[in-house]
């Protein structure tokens, strides 16, 4: 069985407060992420809309444009901010998302961006599947109104750990992007996500625990905090999941940091009690994982 995880890693989810002043929310998650890397986490993780409140009407606001890369600090803060405090940090840091515009297409996106410990941008990844739901009586939402979806998976190499995959927040509701992530060799998801108090009761829990069951990996969900001054709540609760499904760490509704230790031997432990790897019948329905697949915007 091959290794995934070559190292023990010490994952970081910081489930953070943000507000409408976008400078604020930077120094903000530069605490916490300081904080974090303090307390030994290799790899931190922001929420979906960290710089920025979560809502159609605040996108073309908060903005920033990130092509041609590596963007000046005039149009693109946020990424500068993420680059100066990984260095700082000496963390594989995970930004969360923030809203971009990209001027040739005159397109807003939903867009996670990832760096390294020396501060170089080493994976980008626009949300795949927007959210756009009607639920009668509870909620409805279309990020279409005004974002555009991203065309491709995201998996990163981690040189001195294995490969990890990030999506965001909708993502989660599409099992193809986990199954294909975990054939691809993936030990961890990472879904940055902002569910509200609708969606987050129904199905936060029960979509990271189902990915982590259905592929054997580490799943990491990261919310902002819940503010209930906001236009849109939050759920909160950002968890990580062992690949037996476990929830190894949840967080509540405020502002807080939580940590897990990820190691190989669980992942290990659970492939052999329950070997879905060997048991696949590909002879009788697809492997997702070889057909067409983007790992590239078009």
């Amino acid at each position: 069985m091959a290794t995934l995880l070559k190292r023990p890693l010490k994952l970081a989810l910081v489930q953070l407060a943000t507000g409408s002043d976008k400078s604020a929310n930077l120094s903000r998650a530069r605490s916490r992420v300081l904080e974090a890397a303090q307390q030994g986490a290799s790899l931190v993780v922001l929420p979906e809309c960290f710089n920025s409140p979560y809502g159609c009407q605040y996108f073309p606001k908060y903005a920033e444009t990130l092509l041609p890369s590596p963007p000046s600090n005039e149009k693109a803060p946020s990424f500068h901010a993420l680059s100066d405090l990984a260095k700082e940090s000496k963390t594989y840091l995970l930004g969360g998302s923030i809203p971009e515009y990209e001027t040739s297409s005159k397109k807003y996106f939903n867009t996670s961006l990832m760096f390294n410990p020396e501060g170089e941008l080493i994976a980008t990844h626009r949300k795949v599947h927007l959210f756009d739901i009607d639920i009668p009586g509870k909620i409805t939402f279309k990020e279409s109104d005004i974002l555009s979806p991203g065309n491709k998976i995201t998996l990163v190499d981690l040189p001195e750990y294995g490969r990890i995959a990030i999506a965001i927040c909708y993502d989660i509701r599409f099992p193809e992007l986990a199954m294909i992530a975990a054939r691809k060799q993936c030990f961890l998801l990472l879904y940055p996500g902002a569910f509200n108090l609708t969606t987050g009761a129904l199905h936060w829990s029960l979509q990271a625990r189902a990915r982590a069951m259905d592929n054997q990996v580490y799943v990491g969900l990261c919310s902002p905090a819940r503010d209930m001054e906001a236009s849109y709540n939050a759920w909160g609760h950002s968890m990580v999941v062992d690949p037996n499904a476990g929830v190894m760490t949840e967080a509540g509704e405020k502002e807080e940091i939580v940590y897990a230790e990820l190691n190989e031997d669980k992942i290990q432990e659970t492939r052999k009690g329950i070997p879905l790897g060997s048991q696949r019948r590909f002879d009788v329905y697809p492997d997702v994982s070889e057909g067409k697949i983007q790992f590239e915007e078009p």
